[in-house]
């Protein structure tokens, strides 16, 4: 080979090694207080200052044809980041899955049963009371997984030296309200508020061309309960949430596939969706959430045996 060859391939060689120094797919910046991206170190220095968590219960489940199937769990920890930028607290999102047997007719959805969820986050959170962790703050991003959070934030005051709450039902005499009207028209799963939760959080991830108004086909009893449920009965709303939206095996006949036609469990147009009311609905929970933490810390400040 020529001279000039040579040096043509030295070239090449070093180009290619220059390439391929990055992930040419990699475009996230370093979080505040979030837990994947920090250094030991830097959670040590944490500690100084904070002895709470927050940590995201979430799913992998269908959200109808425009939405990711990691809605849940990516809004829950875009909230849980958005708090953290505003105060001192970690954010340790655990777990992707979690309990959506309703939704497994719809390719891609992941479901756990209640047991390894809850021996999941129990033990992890045993592993941050470890390093000197004491408060937690479970968001529950997922319906499906009340039930689940309630207990697990009980097995952990129970069971463990840390101390934990519902972070939803904590934050909530602190809400303001965003003075968005209630939707006259059925509006549930993959409806208007997460798709519009999802433009302000996740807006890269929604699919809006594909947005499509689903068709429904619920029991009639179920049907005949909702415009009682629109008009805010929450005895109709309690009655119609125990039987809609379980498992096939249960015989009930209100899974997913079941009853709708594209996933969303809801009939109100998807267009209506805005990343405005996302952030409205985004903001008056951060600042409730920042609120409740404060007050937290004067009702028990961190160094409280």
């Amino acid at each position: 080979m020529t001279r000039i060859g040579l040096i043509v391939l030295s070239l090449l060689v070093l180009s290619g090694e220059s390439v391929a120094q990055e992930n040419p797919i990699w475009d996230q910046a370093k979080v505040r207080n979030y837990l994947p991206h920090m250094t030991s170190p830097e959670v040590r220095d944490l500690l100084t200052r904070t002895d709470m968590v927050i940590i995201p219960v979430a799913s992998l489940e269908q959200h109808g044809l425009h939405l990711p199937i990691g809605t849940d769990y990516l809004n829950g920890v875009e909230r849980a980041k958005l708090i953290a930028e505003r105060t001192d607290v970690l954010v340790a999102p655990i777990m992707m899955p979690g309990q959506s047997p309703y939704h497994m007719g719809y390719p891609g959805t992941i479901t756990l049963s209640s047991e390894t969820i809850q021996a999941v986050y129990v033990e992890a959170t045993q592993s941050l009371i470890h390093h000197g962790f004491k408060r937690f703050m479970f968001l529950n991003a997922h319906g499906g997984n009340r039930a689940i959070t309630t207990f697990i934030v009980d097995r952990i005051n129970q069971e463990t030296a840390g101390i934990a709450v519902d972070l939803g039902a904590a934050a909530a005499p602190f809400r303001e309200g965003t003075s968005i009207p209630a939707p006259t028209v059925f509006d549930r799963h993959g409806g208007v508020s997460e798709t519009s939760n999802s433009l302000y959080l996740v807006p890269s991830l929604v699919d809006m061309e594909s947005a499509e108004t689903a068709t429904l086909s619920m029991p009639d009893h179920l049907q005949a309960m909702v415009p009682d449920v629109l008009a805010g009965d929450e005895t109709a709303l309690r009655v119609l949430l125990a039987e809609g939206l379980k498992a096939e095996e249960t015989g009930k006949g209100t899974s997913s596939h079941e009853m709708s036609s594209t996933g969303v469990w809801g009939v109100r147009d998807l267009q209506d969706s805005s990343a405005e009311q996302g952030r409205r609905e985004t903001e008056d929970f951060v600042q409730a959430a920042v609120k409740f933490i404060a007050r937290w810390n004067e009702l028990r400040p961190m160094s409280a045996p």
